[in-house]
Formats: C-alpha cells, structure tokens, sequence
C-alpha cells in the first residue's frame, strides 16, 4: 500500500481552506441585478465587458479602504494614505511582476543595466526576468541576518555598473520617451526585487531602517525597487479578531519621505495579490505606486490598452468580499489555521531535527528556512524522504537566482505550512529527523 504524501513543498492553500462559499456569494451579487449604477460609468464598466484600463474605481476604492484603515490603520490625512490613483489592478503578483518589467526596464538596449534579486528566492520569479530580457544581467544579493541584506556587495556592484557607464561614455538621462507612444515613460537604470515581509522562502522581515535605506540607495543610482508584498497581512504574532498593522511597505516609506514633485515617478512599486489572501484562483492584484504616474505608466501598456484591465469581473468579485466584510473573515480564517500549524511546525523542528540546526522566524506567510550543520547533505536527504517515505521537501537548490548561484542545496531547505494539516507535518517532520539521524550515522556525523 503506498504512503500517504506528505508535500512541504507546496506553496498554496488546501482545498479545504478555499471559501467557495463566500466567493459564489459575492459573485452573485455582483452578476445578479440586471443592471448596476456603474455599468455605464467608463471609470468602472459592466462586469462583463472590457474594463477600464486601470481596473474599476469602485474597487480601487474599497483597496484602500481596507489597507488604509483595516490594515495599515493610517491616521487621517497621513502621506501614506493609499490613493484610488495610485493603484493599477492587475491579474496577480506573478502577471504583475512581469508587467512592470516590461513596462519599466529596457535591458535588451542596455539602458537598464543590471537586475538585482535577494537570494534565496522565489524560485519561479527567474522566467519573468528572462522573459523580460535580463538573461545574464542578474546579480543575487544576499540576506544578512533576519532582517537585512548585504548591502555592501548590493553597493559595491551598483557602483561597477556606474564606473562601466561612464567609461563608455553612456547617456546619463533617467527617462526615456518611448516612440510610437504618447506617454512618457520613465525606464529605470537599475531594477531589484525583494520580498521584505515574511519573505519567500526564507521567511525574514526586513527592520524599518533596511528599508529606509533601500529607498536611498535606489534614489541614488536611479534603480527600481518591487516589492512582492504578499504575506505582510498573514501574521501569526497577534490575536486573529486583532490584527496589529504589518511593517510599513517600502512604498510607504518611498511616499513618505519623497520630497513632492508632479512630475516624479518615485523608486518604489508594491506588487501584491489576493492569492494569498483568499483565493489563488481568483487570479487577482494590485500595483501600487508612489502616486499616479508610475501606476498610469503600468496601466498603459500595449496588451492593458487593447483590453483593459485584465481581471475586470474577479476584480469586482473581490472588491465585493472585501465591501461585505467576507474577504476579512476569509483572512481571520486562514491567519488561525496557518497559526497553529507554524506552531506545530515550529515544535516539531526543535524536537526532531540535529543539534545545531538553524530554524528561522515563522511569524507569518507560508515558508520557514532550515539550515542543518555543515556535515549534512540535504540534497541526498531529500531524496531518501522522497523515495523512501513519499515525503516532499524542498531543498535550497530550487531558491537559487539562476547565473549567480549560492549553492543553497548543501544544507537548507523551505518548509510551507500552506497545503499541509497539523498531522501530517508533525509526522513528515518526525520522518525527516529520522532521516537525518541515519544520514549521521551512515556518514559518522557526530550528532
């Protein structure tokens, strides 16, 4: 009789966590009236028909009531209010990712010279900077600690990338008219991307002053900082009926301490979805800028002009969870489940994993990052639980950013705590020990 698996590798939720109900509710209110007050409104449209191309003001709206005042809780009049205008709805982080991209960077000219990727990463988030012509123009940074990141090599590797310019006497401007486009367009020298909350798959939060200080270096060499601003609301550290508002997002501090100007595009763009929130399927989210030239920029693309905005009628099914206060029972939901498996999760590591192994933070979001002692080797590891025990694990291998490799495979691993019950992670996590502690005696690994 097969083992039942047991997949730590899974990034998204179980069945049994998706609110089927909630969203054949919403959907009914929003299709079911003949008519709506705002079909006709060219800033909102039909549900039905092709949206506008920034997305439906209504659900521009109820976006920022719920970050500003449910989530954020941003005081009346504070500069980091989000604004209906400086939001562009797109069709999740994955879609969104590679529409700013494309609609920001021009590596295949040169004049965006270097991506910058933190690492380990998102192991999927390497095809969109290929697709966008970054091939052999990525540079992985690594994290420092919990909460920060080398900036020293992130500098020293900016600056190279300057001194090069100007050797070969390259144009200095910041902003670049596309032709054939009535848009001005801003194109940035530089581009990085980060995930600062609850990161993926390393699970680190950045400190305030690591932000800060990413807002400075990316003003000063004219680089673009995204965010994948996923898993800030998923905290685990605080009651579920109360919420205390995540770190503030770098865009936040971007808008914050900008000094205003009309004509500024600022360095900074939140890409988040409602995948990890409600539904993955939905296939929805959002950009956020530091005011509406940048996000206009995103919305005026060749594919969002020729159809609008490319979630029109999930859009409105969201907007509607989060008018009627399902979507936040939704994320109340799943901040409860999720808890109580990171605290399974949690124990179960510190009780059946080697002396020495290194466990980071599970405050929030899906993933923890594991590290056994240098004698271990977790790709053969892996295999045996695979092969053995049908348990799935995911070893650092697949977190590398590819053409600037870490070797992450020797020793770590990311667990997710998303797909999996409490029961079957305590049982994985005692077949993985148990693993281990063969591994040390077949390899005469002092435990």
């Amino acid at each position: 009789m097969a083992m039942e698996e047991i997949n730590f590798f899974k990034g998204h939720p179980s069945s049994r966590l998706l609110p089927r109900e909630a969203v054949v509710q919403a959907t009914a209110a929003v299709l079911g009236p003949e008519t709506r007050e705002y079909d006709n409104d060219p800033y909102n449209r039909h549900p039905l028909t092709y949206g506008s191309d920034e997305g439906a003001l209504w659900v521009r709206e109820q976006i920022c009531v719920f970050l500003n005042d449910q989530v954020f809780k941003f005081e009346a009049g504070a500069r980091s209010r989000t604004q209906p205008e400086y939001l562009n709805l797109d069709s999740g982080a994955s879609y969104g990712m590679l529409n700013i991209l494309l609609q920001t960077t021009l590596p295949h000219n040169g004049y965006t010279r270097q991506a910058f990727v933190i690492t380990p990463t998102y192991f999927l988030i390497n095809d969109c900077f290929t697709d966008a012509g970054f091939k052999g123009k990525v540079t992985a940074i690594n994290e420092k600690g919990h909460d920060s990141i080398d900036f020293e090599s992130l500098v020293a590797a900016l600056e190279r990338h300057e001194a090069e310019s100007r050797a070969s006497g390259a144009s200095s401007s910041s902003t670049e008219i596309i032709q054939g486009s009535k848009l001005t367009k801003k194109i940035y020298r530089y581009v990085m991307y980060c995930i600062p909350t609850f990161a993926n798959p390393s699970g680190n939060t950045y400190s305030f002053e690591t932000r800060h200080r990413l807002v400075d270096i990316a003003r000063k060499y004219d680089m673009l900082v995204i965010t994948d601003d996923v898993y800030d609301i998923l905290d685990y550290t605080t009651p579920v009926d109360k919420l205390s508002p995540p770190p503030l997002r770098i865009v936040h501090i971007d808008r914050n301490t900008a000094v205003p100007d009309k004509d500024s595009f600022g360095n900074t763009v939140s890409n988040a979805t409602f995948s990890k929130l409600i539904a993955p399927g939905l296939r929805f989210g959002y950009h956020e800028t530091v005011n509406a030239n940048l996000s206009r920029q995103l919305s005026k693309g060749g594919a969002n002009v020729s159809g609008g905005t490319p979630s029109q009628l999930n859009s409105m099914i969201v907007g509607e969870l989060l008018r009627s206060g399902a979507a936040q029972k939704c994320i109340a939901f799943l901040r409860s489940v999720y808890c109580e498996r990171a605290t399974v999760l949690t124990t179960a590591l510190k009780k059946y994993m080697p002396p020495g192994t290194e466990i980071s933070p599970l405050d929030g979001g899906y993933f923890t990052w594991i590290t056994l002692p240098p004698a271990y080797n977790a790709v053969e590891i892996s295999n045996v639980l695979a092969k053995k025990y049908n348990v799935i694990l995911a070893n650092g291998s697949n977190f590398e950013v590819v053409g600037d490799e870490k070797n992450w495979g020797r020793s770590s691993f990311r667990l997710s705590i998303s797909f999996l019950e409490t029961g079957q992670i305590e049982k994985g996590i005692e077949l993985f020990g148990a693993v281990c502690k063969s591994h040390a005696a077949s390899n005469n690994i002092i435990m």
